[in-house]
């Protein structure tokens, strides 16, 4: 496998149960030696009383990471979290930002918080969204759509280390077989008039054709882990994307799904595409999306 070279990791921590198990997942990884982690606390000007409880969980999780020997640095900053992981993530250029799926004050049902909705859409970096309990890191899913994108985020996938071990599965989504419609005028509105449909012959054809493409698309990904020194197994479904991910996910208890995402101009606000944020928002496991540098 290809040496791995050391890590400098942005860890924001509130203290949460997924901040924990965020802890938990950085202390089992085999991170390279004197990879270095910079744990950040973000508080308002109404949490000023309670600078005493952040110092003491920003000292205990540093005493967690510092026993595998790792650089632990802590940093308690006066602003709001997303904007203060932001502005951090520009003057370490990290490579990853690990932070908890939701925070303490996180609202009830929803599976993705605000400060983590943010960080993920706006940072220029790969971002790790880990989720409570955290069980392990042997089952993970890449999922690829051929795109410049995930090859990426399979690159980045191939340096990144691992447990020993590691049951690595390769997914890609065929779309669905779709009923070709037309609109034409009728009495002033408009009406939907569907096409012929393609006979069973014609669509086993189709589908065939699009799965041979699967699967040269899956080999190609496949041959870029392997060599790597990583042996996944090729998963082919076809569907809505995001629902066959996350349902697969589910199914076979997986540990983290990774996906690349595209980066888009600064001015365009939206970073990432539908899939990546449904992963994110959905996904009962943790996520993590690989992102490219801004594009000017």
């Amino acid at each position: 496998m290809t040496p791995k070279k050391r890590l400098n990791i942005l860890f924001a921590d509130d203290g949460s149960q997924h901040a924990q198990a965020a802890v938990e997942l950085l202390n089992d990884i085999p991170l390279p030696p004197n990879s270095r982690i910079t744990v950040l606390h973000a508080f308002t000007s109404g949490q000023v009383s309670l600078i005493p409880e952040y110092e003491r969980t920003l000292e205990r999780t540093k005493e967690q990471l510092s026993k595998r020997h790792f650089r632990v640095e802590t940093e308690l900053k006066l602003g709001p979290a997303a904007e203060m992981i932001l502005e951090k993530a520009q003057e370490k250029k990290p490579d990853l930002i690990v932070l908890g799926a939701k925070g303490l004050r996180a609202t009830a049902g929803f599976l993705l918080g605000g400060v983590a909705q943010h960080v993920v859409e706006y940072v220029c970096c790969p971002v790790l969204i880990v989720r409570a309990p955290y069980r392990g890191l042997q089952h993970i899913l890449l999922v690829s759509d051929g795109s410049e994108h995930s090859q990426r985020a399979a690159r980045y996938l191939g340096r990144f280390p691992f447990p020993e071990h590691l049951d690595l599965r390769v997914m890609h989504v065929l779309p669905p077989i779709r009923r070709p419609i037309m609109m034409e005028p009728y009495y002033g509105a408009w009406q939907t008039v569907y096409a012929q449909l393609p006979t069973r012959e014609e669509e086993a054809a189709i589908e065939e054709r699009e799965a041979k493409i699967g699967h040269a698309l899956l080999k190609r990904t496949s041959s870029l882990l392997q060599r790597q020194g990583l042996n996944p197994t090729s998963v082919l479904s076809r569907g809505d994307a995001a629902t066959e991910i996350i349902d697969y996910a589910t199914m076979h208890q997986l540990d983290l799904i990774v996906a690349g995402s595209r980066g888009l101009s600064e001015f365009k606000g939206w970073w990432m595409g539908s899939v990546s944020r449904k992963l994110v928002h959905y996904a009962k496991c943790s996520v993590l999306i690989v992102k490219g540098p801004r594009k000017e």
